[in-house]
């Protein structure tokens, strides 16, 4: 049924009243009286229709009015409308969004479509609380939207920006499926508290701690916990959003020093609603095998006879294998007159290059927000999504030395080892710290489950035009459990078996009150924002264990019958909570369009911190001038928009441990005292940790320089940026005045740390046509990072672990240099036996640790990325090429698992090392020999697409069957697996750099998918 309707007609009694007047006076005053022609009348039709949107979607809600008339209509859910109309008059139809047409009437059958607003449809930009025009926008602001997302397997957001923005770093800690990714912006501003950005997923910031547990030590050592962010599926994200200035994070205030990454998600768009199905299947295959010795030249350089024997095995063949993943994804979404909504389910199934090794993703979201009251007075938005995710790990870990690493053992094994003995059994290697990599990976068992909610209800109440009241209450709550399991073996870790359940239980409520007010007087606006924000995080967990357990297929396993047979293992436990309440306000101003300014304040208040330090205050300040509106540049046709920019701000980092401004006791005999005669020992009081009311946050402060540019009507657009980011009052742990009750205190410190450098985007759409457009893009950045006035001589970190590397590390902070820059020996070549010579820095004869020199480390200089896309009829093809200069690796795999020593106990080597003329009795030592560039240059993802026009189905929108591949290839230099790799290897809490250990291999990855849009 049709909505028609009548406008009220004042005007046209105001009209019949003045006419009657007019009659009433001409008689009085003796004037003649005339009658009026006769009009001509005209036939009326019933005119029907249908408003179709800038894609050919149906518009409900479209509104059609007679010109000249209060005579109109609403276009229903297919967007059609009927009205009765003068043939030969005109329809004004209008959408909020879209450009107002008019259309004269010649026909009784009318199809319209409407282009959208330009001006009402400026790209909009997501800031803290809110968002912006990007024209008014004056931090440094970078927005990704979905199609411009990373293609291919991505289990979490922040594999999606990974080569797209300039000054982001996206690297990987290894290429286990689920597995942490490192996000650095703008370079590392820490020694110690990491440099995590802050991530906001529809409005709730997210804690930096893990959602799964840690892996408990059963012999490989501990391993790290899952990415924190792999819950969400990334088909539900519509636009990530990247504040990189402290001008745009300054509002996320204690937070905000590594820079805010915001995540929203999608909701329901114009036109008729869409039911969307996804599903791809992938498979993969390790990127890159190590160079290793086959089995025949293993023989041809082995000296001692007994090493052969008399098998040929590729050991990296049989541990990794070729891998199969599925993901499915349905949802369906509408845009209402008063409110939209978004339901979504997920379901991905991705199988690990290295055997016994997955991870699987079942996921769910609801987005939906309706309008109330008068002229939508009143909002409300729900977002909540539920996952559960399951990882199977293989036995890694960061800290397992030479025995507690499968990839180790796989590098490393004897290529003339068979897999299997004689008796189908497997081979038993017989040697301490060295096993059958294949029986290894048979004995082990890690799962871990994480049960992740994350949901939040805003609310918006107009006040009065202008002025808005909102809150907004969320909850993010996990529950994880790991189980791993190391079956009784012939092998000497824990050859009677051992288990161990970690469990965590995290939750964070948010709770935020704020005003914002908007006007407008004469060329003056004003944007307001003021309010409130309460975030509580609670966390607690345990871990406990069994030794002794059945052999592997007897019985119930542990994780599911932990009372079948084992003896429990003393249980541990924790249980912690911080809280931080917040004040806020910032303020837009912008006269004209021209020149704008905005200036905000966060008060932060946090239980992490010192008595005396309780709250942290962190001004910004920025200014932009929108010169193309200048009246000068009005001649200047060639130039669509020109924008520069000027920031400064500060931000915090309170990513530190909870309860270290406080001091700690302990009990034990060793402090104890006989306090009757009865000799019962009494345990003595000890302080294990001295109180500091005194700590504070770690501040960073950040000058920006910015332009924006286009060109060409905007074909040509770009900007650039000089930054430069210090961050003071690093919080460290360092040895204590003398007096104090324990050795070491956490203090803030009075060093810097600088990183400076000038980021770049330029894009251009090259072609715009009915049949092809074709748009490039390229981003890069350089970064120069230096420690200023460390008030202690240096800081180690990065330790390199393998056979004969013991309290051996890599890193060093010191001032006048860059954060994380190795320390090693240089190396000098082989002498005429082979044996490793090495520079005598000091000059004394003899090479000790006193002759190491510091080298650049891991920061690369350079970072780059560049991008394409490209659309042909139905046809779409996009690539992303990634790339980095200027920095190094420690190829702890080289140094740790196969060195030249290898070849001297029965052990495999690379090809390289064994024809290098070094002498096999050469001991591991780390040294420049290992360290390696890291320059790379890699087609990190394509796509290639077909869009099935479906005009005779009308049921069906579009189906497209597309083709993509991640990690194609790689150009460098670098012989270990990834040249993008980081490896969390700290030493007392300082954080590693540039730390390649055996990690997982990264994956090459080809997907063909189908999508049906309805």
């Amino acid at each position: 049924m049709q909505n028609t309707f009548t406008f009220p007609s004042l005007k046209g009694l105001v009209l019949l009243a003045v006419a009657g007047l007019c009659s009433m006076a001409t008689r009085a005053d003796g004037f003649e009286t005339r009658t009026a022609p006769v009009a001509t009348v005209t036939a009326v039709a019933n005119i029907t229709g249908k408003v179709l949107d800038e894609t050919g979607a149906p518009l409900p809600g479209a509104t059609v009015v007679v010109k000249g008339s209060n005579n109109g209509t609403v276009t229903n859910s297919d967007g059609a409308f009927a009205i009765e109309a003068d043939m030969g008059s005109t329809l004004v139809v209008s959408f909020v969004g879209y450009a107002s047409q008019e259309i004269a009437i010649n026909s009784t059958t009318l199809e319209i479509k409407m282009s959208p607003d330009a001006a009402t449809l400026e790209e909009l930009v997501i800031v803290g609380y809110g968002d912006q025009k990007k024209s008014d926008v004056t931090g440094s602001v970078a927005q990704l939207t979905s199609e411009n997302f990373r293609q291919g397997i991505n289990t979490s957001a922040d594999n999606l920006i990974q080569g797209k923005i300039a000054g982001v770093r996206v690297v990987n800690s290894s290429g286990e499926p689920g597995a942490g990714m490192d996000v650095v912006i703008r370079g590392v501003g820490s020694i110690r508290s990491g440099s995590t950005p802050l991530f906001v997923v529809d409005g709730v910031p997210l804690s930096n701690d893990n959602a799964s547990p840690t892996g408990d030590n059963i012999g490989f050592g501990a391993s790290a916990a899952k990415n924190p962010l792999n819950f969400l599926n990334t088909t539900d994200i519509e636009s990530i959003n990247v504040l990189k200035d402290a001008s745009a994070a300054a509002i996320y205030g204690a937070r905000g020093a590594n820079g805010v990454v915001i995540i929203t998600t999608k909701k329901g768009s114009k036109g008729k609603g869409t039911l969307t199905a996804d599903s791809y299947v992938g498979f993969s295959t390790v990127s890159k095998k190590l160079d290793l010795l086959s089995a025949d030249e293993y023989r041809g350089v082995i000296k001692d006879p007994n090493f052969d024997h008399g098998g040929n095995t590729d050991w990296q063949d049989v541990i990794m294998r070729k891998a199969a993943s599925n993901n499915q994804a349905l949802s369906f979404a509408k845009q209402t007159n008063s409110g939209n909504y978004y339901v979504s389910l997920g379901r991905m199934e991705q199988q690990g290059i290295v055997g016994n090794s997955n991870f699987s993703r079942l996921s769910a979201r609801i987005n939906a927000s309706e309008s109330f009251l008068d002229d939508e007075r009143l909002k409300i938005a729900v977002h909540l999504t539920a996952s559960q995710t399951r990882d199977r790990a293989i036995p890694t870990s960061d800290d397992g030395g030479s025995n507690g690493q499968l990839i180790t053992q796989m590098l490393m094994a004897n290529p003339t080892y068979p897999v299997y003995a004689a008796d189908g059994s497997y081979t038993n290697f017989k040697a301490n710290a060295y096993y059958n990599p294949a029986y290894l990976l048979s004995l082990y068992d890690d799962v871990t489950k994480t049960t992740r909610v994350l949901g939040n209800i805003e609310t918006s109440f107009r006040i009065v035009k202008g002025l808005e009241y909102k809150l907004n209450v969320g909850i993010d709550r996990s529950l994880g459990e790991r189980n791993a399991t190391l079956y009784p073996n012939i092998i000497d870790i824990n050859p009677t078996g051992r288990y161990s359940q970690s469990n965590t239980e995290s939750t964070n409520t948010l709770l935020e009150h704020y005003l914002t007010y908007s006007t407008q007087l004469g060329k003056h606006k004003f944007d307001v924002l003021g309010g409130f924000s309460y975030q509580k995080f609670d966390r607690s967990g345990g871990t406990w264990g069994l030794s002794g357990i059945a052999a592997q297929g007897q019985g119930v396993p542990p994780e599911y019958n932990p009372g079948y047979k084992g003896t429990v293992l003393p249980p541990t436990g924790y249980s912690q909570e911080n809280e931080l309440q917040s004040y806020f306000g910032r303020v837009n101003y912008a006269y004209d369009d021209k020149y704008l300014f905005t200036a905000s304040m966060r008060a932060d208040g946090s239980t992490r911190f010192g008595t005396n330090n309780k709250y942290g205050y962190f001004p910004s300040f920025a200014a932009g001038w929108n010169f193309q509106h200048e009246n000068f540049m009005s001649d200047v046709t060639w130039l669509s928009s020109g924008k520069l920019r000027a920031s400064w701000g500060q931000t915090g980092n309170q990513d530190v441990q909870n309860k270290i401004t406080q001091a700690s006791y302990s009990l034990s005999g060793a402090d104890g005292y006989y306090l009757n005669n009865d000799l019962a020992l009494v345990n003595g009081l000890s302080i294990t940790r001295t109180p500091n009311p005194n700590l504070k946050w770690e501040v960073s402060t950040q000058y920006d320089f910015g332009f924006d540019f286009g060109l060409l009507d905007n074909r040509l657009y770009g900007t650039i940026d000089y930054f430069n980011k210090t961050t003071t009052d690093a919080i460290l742990y360092i040895p204590s005045p003398v007096l104090s009750p324990t050795p070491n205190v956490w203090v803030n410190i009075d060093g810097k740390i600088v990183n400076t450098g000038v980021e770049m985007m330029l894009g251009y759409r090259i072609l715009n046509t009915n049949k092809i457009t074709w748009s490039v893009d390229v981003n890069g950045a350089t970064l120069h990072n230096e420690i200023k006035d460390l008030p202690v001589s240096q800081i180690y970190s990065g330790i390199v672990s393998g056979t004969g590397l013991t309290d051996v590390w890599a890193n060093i902070y010191k001032s006048g240099y860059a954060a994380g820059s190795f320390y090693l020996l240089e190396h000098d070549g082989f002498d005429e036996n082979g044996k490793d010579k090495f520079k005598d820095k000091d000059g004394d004869g003899v090479i000790t640790n006193n002759d190491r020199t510091i080298f650049h480390g891991a920061l690369p200089t350079f970072s780059y990325g560049l991008n394409s896309q490209l659309k042909y009829l139905n046809f779409d093809l996009s690539l992303s090429f990634i790339g980095q200069s200027g920095g190094s690796l420690i190829n702890n795999t080289a140094v740790g698992a196969i060195n030249v020593n290898n070849l001297n106990s029965d052990r495999n080597t690379s090809r390289d090392y064994a024809n290098s003329g070094a002498n096999i009795t050469n001991p591991p030592r780390l040294s420049t020999l290992y360290m390696e560039s890291s320059n790379f240059f890699r087609l990190n993802s394509a796509r290639l697409g077909y869009t099935f026009r479906t005009a005779k189905l009308n049921w069906l929108d579009n189906a497209t069957l597309y083709v993509t591949g991640q990690n194609i290839f790689t150009i460098t230099n670098y012989t270990g697996f990834d040249p993008l790799i980081n490896s969390p290897k700290a030493l007392s809490g300082n954080q590693s750099l540039g730390i390649d250990y055996p990690r997982y291999p990264t994956a090459k990855t080809f997907t063909v998918g189908l999508s049906i849009k309805i």
